[in-house]
């Protein structure tokens, strides 16, 4: 089922997130990866990456097996109506437009297509994406090849739609949130003698250890802390002062603050 041709439409930094990482993949050719693009910058990033450009979306479609929409939700209507002419039956679509519901997106398209509903992040460009993924009621026959793909490009995990906005939220969002505490520990590296650079490195590198052991282990956070939290020590000293600044409290406030601003159009 590899061997299925794939258009990307919206090549912002989503779009070309995916096209990156399907690229360095091997899950598909980069040739049967189809884009357009209007940006003459955006255009010469996807001709070195190798990938097959059209003229309008309507051409990137017509001889694609699956559509991938990564537009801004006030484009999604136009976009689905510029490429209805081409989106026949047999045809499977997959929207990262947050807020578009499912039942919207069938309306939309009018046709009895297989939809999706898939939120990666932008580790997508490095395989290394979470993907979470809900499906419509005519996806039983292709939906083994979705999931394939996207484990291609990260980890996957199929949720209920009502979840959706809570998973662009933790998963899409999450990104930011998570380098955001590795720029502060970074700075806070560099007040204590690191130059920029190796307090960046061993910052990143022990977040990267950090969410290995708790995917590898499967061990709750704090069982990890844990460990490495003696009575009078400097770890437990360090984090009950992050805490009395707010660490905890202010992450869970600025998540449910994300999720309020999304509005989803049922």
């Amino acid at each position: 089922m590899k061997n299925k041709k794939i258009a990307i439409i919206g090549i912002g930094n989503m779009g070309t997130a995916i096209v990156k990482g399907l690229v360095t993949s091997s899950f598909i050719s980069s040739s049967d990866i189809h884009v357009y693009v209007r940006r003459q910058t955006t255009l010469d990033k996807m001709e070195q990456l190798g990938v097959t450009i059209f003229e309008s979306n309507e051409e990137s479609v017509r001889d694609a097996d699956v559509v991938i929409v990564a537009v801004k939700p006030y484009h999604i209507e136009g976009v689905l109506n510029e490429i209805k002419p081409v989106l026949t039956e047999n045809k499977i679509l997959l929207s990262i437009v947050a807020g578009v519901s499912l039942k919207v997106l069938d309306e939309m398209v009018g046709k009895k297509i297989p939809i999706f509903r898939v939120m990666p992040n932008t580790a997508i460009a490095i395989q290394e994406s979470m993907t979470c993924i809900s499906v419509n009621g005519n996806t039983e026959a292709c939906k083994e090849y979705i999931f394939e793909l996207f484990n291609a490009l990260g980890k996957t995990v199929e949720i209920n739609e009502d979840l959706m906005a809570a998973a662009t939220v933790l998963s899409s969002c999450g990104i930011a949130y998570a380098l955001r505490y590795i720029r502060a520990a970074m700075q806070g590296g560099i007040e204590i003698g690191f130059s920029a650079e190796t307090a960046q490195f061993i910052t990143a590198q022990t977040v990267k250890g950090a969410a290995e052991l708790i995917l590898q282990s499967g061990n709750h956070p704090e069982r990890e802390i844990d460990k490495v939290t003696t009575p009078m020590g400097i770890t437990i000293t360090g984090l009950n002062e992050m805490e009395n600044k707010g660490f905890s409290a202010s992450l869970i406030q600025g998540v449910l603050a994300s999720y309020k601003k999304i509005k989803p159009v049922k």
